[in-house]
């Protein structure tokens, strides 16, 4: 949504990004470090099959979030994407919620990939574990690790200010690298992997399915990175709703594929006791710590892609948010020579700075803490979703989810249902409830949040206005901040 006030919006963001690109940030998001870490836990707690099938819920659930998705994006190709959905569906208040809840659930994988990168390096350089710090829940934190961690997130932040396109670039050579590491775990698995290991194929009870399935959210988020960077895509809106789609595909894909290969390598009782289970099975497959060091290279690439996609994803939803004045006015500034939201980069990109000195404990607290409000966000996409088929059928839509008739309407609905079902595994009670540290990292994140909550412009009548009074009434305020 475009400003028409220059003041507001001196430049707009470049848009250079083709289709390959769009496919290789979505994907690239989702393939971050989590199937390295979860892998042999997943194993250990459902079983080859339990997680599978748990992978397949889950990848079905975010299909259908998907299939929303590719809608809303073809029919408003804008920066923000949830954040431009719900305004124009809900108005300003809610919108805030649903952008608030994923920068939420961005911000939170962008840390993790700041923690996850030194705990990668150690595994092939264990040297690099000195001058230790403190402990943290059991965990000591050295300080060269946690540089390590500091250092990657500088670069990566770097490269973000410096430009979508050049940030693209090395994302599409990660993405290659990271495929050949999957052929390569494939053709290991087909030609020295025994059917034998995978057993246990299910362990009893649901609880093992359920500890995989919490975990989807945030293994899956990233598609909604390609709606968030929508102004920056050179392609038809109707290609880009289907990238969406073809990237849920392709993660699914590959997570299935981790496990199958993970489990064919070893017995269950030898892979509990790997350091991690991905990379110490790829290299029992080929005999060879080089080959495990490969893995875990690949690993470093998947880090890479998810770091770089979700930063770049949370920086436009918080620019977003910004120049319809829910945040301050500084975050919503472009680089004047890079046209890149080089301020919402710098907040983002130094709070996950915050993370590595905090250990190894934090991938597991960062996984849980930004699901919820993960989930939250595709709640109000699925609401969304619903109350324009209803409110405003005749609005452009390139990409029309089951037709005009009550097919999409089914779609919307089972997104709705699947991602509200969801969020309840999270709760007290539950057999795979969150631990009291990921609820306390989500009430801080949200405590903030009602801080910026009472910026909302207020009086404004949700439909394909709203953006433009939101705008109005953003410069309306500043005249009168100016005159006092």
């Amino acid at each position: 949504m475009a400003s028409k006030d220059s003041s507001q919006q001196p430049v707009k963001l470049a848009k250079t990004l083709t289709n390959i690109d769009a496919l290789a940030l979505g994907f690239g998001a989702m393939i971050g470090f989590g199937w390295v870490v979860l892998t042999g836990g997943w194993l250990e707690s459902a079983g080859t099959m339990g997680a599978v099938a748990a992978i397949v819920v889950g990848g079905a659930i975010m299909a259908a979030v998907g299939l929303v998705y590719s809608e809303l994006t073809s029919a408003m190709p804008l920066a923000g994407g949830v954040h431009q959905y719900v305004l124009r569906g809900l108005g300003p208040r809610f919108a805030f919620i649903g952008s608030w809840a994923l920068v939420g659930g961005y911000v939170t994988i962008v840390a993790f990939e700041a923690v996850a990168f030194p705990r990668t390096v150690a595994y092939i350089f264990p040297e690099i574990n000195a001058i230790p710090m403190w402990e943290v829940a059991g965990h000591t934190v050295h300080l060269t690790w946690a540089l390590i961690g500091v250092i990657g997130g500088l670069v990566i932040t770097w490269l973000n200010v410096r430009g979508v396109k050049q940030a693209s670039i090395a994302q599409n050579f990660t993405v290659i690298f990271l495929l050949v590491v999957g052929v390569l775990m494939i053709f290991g698995s087909a030609t020295r992997g025994e059917a034998a290991n995978m057993e246990p194929l299910f362990t009893p009870g649901t609880a093992g399915f359920f500890t995989v399935l919490i975990a989807i959210p945030f293994l899956f988020i990233g598609f909604d990175v390609i709606p968030q960077s929508a102004e920056e895509v050179n392609v038809p809106a109707r290609k880009i709703g289907r990238l969406v789609i073809i990237s849920v595909a392709m993660a699914t894909a590959w997570y299935v594929m981790v496990v199958l290969t993970t489990s064919s390598a070893m017995e269950s009782d030898a892979l509990a006791q790997t350091d991690i289970a991905v990379a110490d099975a790829f290299g029992t497959l080929f005999n060879s710590q080089i080959m495990a060091n490969i893995l875990i290279a690949g690993g470093i690439a998947g880090i890479l892609t998810s770091w770089n996609s979700l930063l770049l994803g949370a920086s436009r939803l918080v620019y977003s948010m910004a120049r319809t004045g829910m945040l301050p006015a500084w975050f919503g500034e472009l680089h004047p020579k890079y046209r890149t939201p080089a301020n919402a980069l710098y907040f983002i990109g130094g709070l996950s700075l915050i993370a590595p000195f905090f250990g190894e404990n934090m991938l597991t607290w960062l996984v849980d803490s930004g699901a919820p409000s993960i989930i939250i966000a595709y709640f109000m996409v699925s609401v969304i979703f619903l109350v324009l088929r209803r409110r405003d059928p005749e609005m452009s839509r390139p990409l029309r989810i089951g037709g005009r008739g009550r097919g999409g309407e089914l779609i919307g609905w089972t997104a709705l249902v699947l991602t509200g079902a969801l969020f309840s595994v999270y709760l007290p009670g539950m057999p795979s409830a969150l631990g009291w540290q990921p609820w306390l990292i989500f009430a801080i994140w949200w405590s903030i949040g009602a801080l910026f909550f009472f910026r909302v412009p207020t009086g404004i009548t949700p439909g394909p206005n709203a953006g433009d009074e939101v705008l109005a009434a953003v410069e309306q305020r500043r005249r009168e901040k100016a005159q006092r």
